[in-house]
């Protein structure tokens, strides 16, 4: 079936984190996608160097996974995930574990990743709670962090933006600094200095005491806020503290899961093992909204065997988790990452892609660059007002046929997993040549 597009009225659509009026009046519609590109409606190619949002990691129009949502709803529709369950749901949870660091074989679906983050956090407090350690309520975030939208995600996250029109969050969250420092400037992978900044959280041991403190969470890389690689050491040093106060380590996985650094998550990556991790993005290969989070089977053992034989273990759950159509999604996506090794193509990858990134270290514009498997950011100087030069950016990089993703006055780039080096080539050119103009 072809979709005709004849919307020309735009106005009843508010679209969030964009600026509608100016989008409104010279909108970049996408109409089509395949592989590694879009197709604007203006019949433009346009070049995918963010994988969406962090999320299509397969590339576009996947016919495997197309097919099987078809499948799947032409038997069933919808089932409630409320005491009722449907087999697909089961077997992409399995799927997932599969991939998962070899300690955690349960995961509870959401819808995104902002849901998750909100549910990690109340298994956090489910899991201490099923201790008698009913006072741990305490969760430490970090500044420069994004966990989603929602109030527990907003309250643990740390871009100030998002947070600042929404009252105070959650209360007793408390942020540890972000790792960002002017003397590591221009580093491909992970800094060498910067792991004593993990002590931020010894600190709020020593200040509040252990015992109130329910989990730290943190993006092992963090992403939206600009591609931030941890220092040597930092991870390691954050899984210690934990260990020795009783302490749940949440990795947010949403952006870094799914092979982005090229391995499949990122205790393979740095050799620190979370607690919980939270899905989302790749998870369905951005074709349905779906969300995860995978826990230990010591956290998941833990709250499951604290409720009798018949009763609700965890009061907690969305309409849509695990759904039928998102649930087929995910199998199909399971089943691409593993058959075509794109986690290894990631690895593989990643040296042509950083040193593509690092070559646009040439132009004054440029104040910073960090990179990390297919993942990396570009801070630009500013143009009077904060974000003004990254908005330009966006809109010239459009026509000139890239698409990626910027923060501010930070460039993004994670081009879906199936890119080639021409891919990176072709990406390197329309960013240097962007660059050059503005």
């Amino acid at each position: 079936m072809t979709i005709q597009f004849t919307t020309n009225d735009l106005e009843s659509q508010w679209m969030p984190f964009t600026a509608n009026k100016d989008f409104k009046a010279n909108p970049r519609l996408l109409v089509k996608a395949d592989g590694m590109y879009y197709e604007s409606h203006e019949g433009g190619r346009i070049l995918d160097g963010s994988a969406g949002l962090f999320c299509v990691a397969a590339g576009h129009g996947r016919k495997e996974i197309r097919d099987a949502i078809y499948a799947a709803l032409e038997q069933l529709d919808y089932a409630p995930p409320f005491q009722m369950g449907h087999p697909l749901s089961f077997e992409a949870a399995r799927k997932v574990a599969r991939i998962l660091p070899d300690h955690m074989n349960h995961v509870f679906f959401t819808n995104s990743g902002s849901e998750s983050v909100d549910t990690a956090l109340k298994i956090a407090m489910a899991y201490h709670y099923a201790r008698n350690d009913k006072q741990r309520t305490r969760f430490v975030g970090r500044q420069r962090a994004y966990h989603g939208m929602n109030f527990g995600g907003l309250s643990v996250g740390g871009m100030v933006k998002n947070r600042e029109v929404f009252g105070p969050g959650l209360p007793g969250v408390l942020h540890m600094r972000h790792t960002w420092s002017k003397d590591d400037r221009f580093v491909d992978g992970e800094p060498e200095t910067g792991a004593d900044k993990a002590e931020d959280l010894q600190g709020f041991v020593d200040t509040f005491g252990a015992e109130t403190i329910a989990c730290c969470i943190v993006e092992p890389v963090a992403g939206s806020t600009g591609c931030l690689p941890p220092p040597k050491g930092y991870l390691k040093r954050l899984r210690e503290i934990c260990d020795a106060n009783g302490i749940l380590l949440v990795f947010d996985e949403v952006i870094t899961g799914f092979g982005r650094l090229g391995t499949p998550f990122a205790d393979e990556k740095f050799g620190v093992k979370a607690d919980i991790v939270t899905l989302a993005k790749a998870l369905s290969n951005g074709t349905v909204a779906m969300g995860g989070v995978a826990v230990s089977d010591e956290v998941y053992e833990t709250i499951i065997s604290s409720a009798g034989p018949t009763a609700v273990e965890f009061f907690h759950g969305y309409t849509y988790s695990g759904s039928v159509p998102a649930a087929a999604a995910c199998c199909a996506a399971m089943d691409i990452y593993e058959r075509e090794g794109l986690f290894e193509n990631a690895a593989r990858l990643s040296g042509a892609f950083g040193e593509m990134v690092h070559s646009m270290k040439e132009f004054d514009v440029v104040t910073d660059i960090r990179s990390i498997g297919l993942l990396a950011g570009i801070d630009l100087a500013a143009d009077g007002k904060p974000g003004k030069r990254g908005y330009d950016l966006l809109k010239a990089l459009y026509a000139n046929g890239l698409l990626i993703k910027l923060t501010g006055d930070c460039a993004l780039l994670s081009p879906p997993l199936i890119c080639e080096e021409k891919h990176i080539d072709e990406i390197g050119t329309i960013l240097r040549n962007t660059l050059k103009a503005i």
